[in-house]
């Protein structure tokens, strides 16, 4: 039964539950909702690149850090439909759109934006982007552009949320999400271990994404990769059996999301990555950077495809995609 009225203690209990009878469980719950064989392939592009305001302490591309991102501006309509056609021909079905802005404005920039979205879903591939905060108006421009997902992340609980980022609260996130919702576009928020939290705000992120009046159809896991430059730039490696109880449970208490393998994939191994699958994640990102930082080649993915008997989840599964696409 899918249930959106979970309890902290009850998160937590799962969250702690032995590491072995964890990744059973969620395994089982995997299988009863999904094809435990399929892996939906999704690239990330860095369309606008560097100089933004906020001052989120694990991001490269925040203006006032001294990082080797260097500044670009938002790249051109049909250099962006190139690379998404390259993604395609991958083997990807989904292709998400950075940019690296606060908040969205109303001006030629976003105007360029929904251009691309509409090239991109021309093509038939589930197409999301990631640009900051979003007022309602602009999330319904997005969908009639043929948006299909909208990615937002919570990044930590709200209690350890003031450690990371000042420039904008957690009710602003939390009211993004919602006009994305009220727009009937597909919701992509997770969040990033490794940032010196504790349990309880792992714990925290999940009941409040599990607690949304419907959750996420995509939860990305990430695994902080630390940037020289950035205040998190000391930060210790995330073990595995740390990304394992954040899958298992994300997978336990909303059954039917893509819980999606993100950063830090390209410090995992092939059977560390095979246990984040088996404890219930079904996606990953490919392509050699995830906005600036380092990901798997693609070749190294198609091999562990291979090796582990995966198949590339289609776009749109489920649904058809005229009642998607709207441009």
């Amino acid at each position: 039964m899918i249930r959106t009225n979970w309890t902290r203690a009850e998160i937590s209990e799962i969250y702690n539950t032995p590491i072995l009878d964890l990744i059973y469980r969620a395994a089982t719950v995997h299988r009863q909702h999904n094809d435990a064989q399929e892996v939906q392939v999704c690239t990330l592009l860095s369309v606008k690149t560097g100089g933004c305001p906020e001052d989120c302490a694990y991001c490269p591309q925040a203006a006032r850090y001294h990082t080797d991102v260097k500044v670009h501006k938002l790249m051109e309509v049909q250099e962006v439909i190139g690379k998404a056609l390259e993604a395609k021909e991958a083997g990807s079905t989904r292709f998400c759109m950075g940019a690296a802005w606060r908040e969205v404005r109303d001006n030629r920039d976003f105007d360029k934006v929904l251009e691309m979205v509409k090239g991109v879903s021309n093509m038939g591939m589930e197409v999301c982007c990631t640009l900051g905060m979003l007022t309602s108006e602009q999330a319904n421009k997005l969908k009639e552009a043929g948006l299909y997902a909208y990615n937002h992340n919570l990044d930590t609980s709200e209690e350890f949320y003031g450690d990371v980022i000042t420039t904008r609260t957690y009710r602003d996130r939390l009211e993004t999400l919602e006009n994305v919702r009220g727009a009937k576009i597909s919701v992509c928020s997770g969040g990033i271990i490794g940032m010196g939290e504790g349990e309880n705000d792992r714990i925290g992120m999940l009941h409040t994404l599990a607690t949304l009046p419907e959750h996420p159809e995509s939860v990305p896991v990430n695994a902080l990769v630390p940037v020289e430059g950035t205040p998190l730039e000391d930060q210790e490696k995330v073990s595995v059996w740390e990304m394992v109880r954040m899958i298992a449970t994300a997978r336990i208490i909303m059954p039917k999301a893509m819980v999606r393998l993100s950063a830090g994939r390209v410090r995992m191994t092939l059977e560390e990555q095979a246990l984040c699958f088996l404890a219930g994640a079904n996606s990953i990102f490919a392509g050699d950077k995830l906005l600036t930082t380092p990901n798997p080649a693609v070749v190294q993915d198609q091999q562990m495809f291979q090796i582990l008997n995966l198949k590339p989840r289609q776009a749109y599964k489920g649904l058809e995609k005229a009642a998607i696409v709207t441009a």
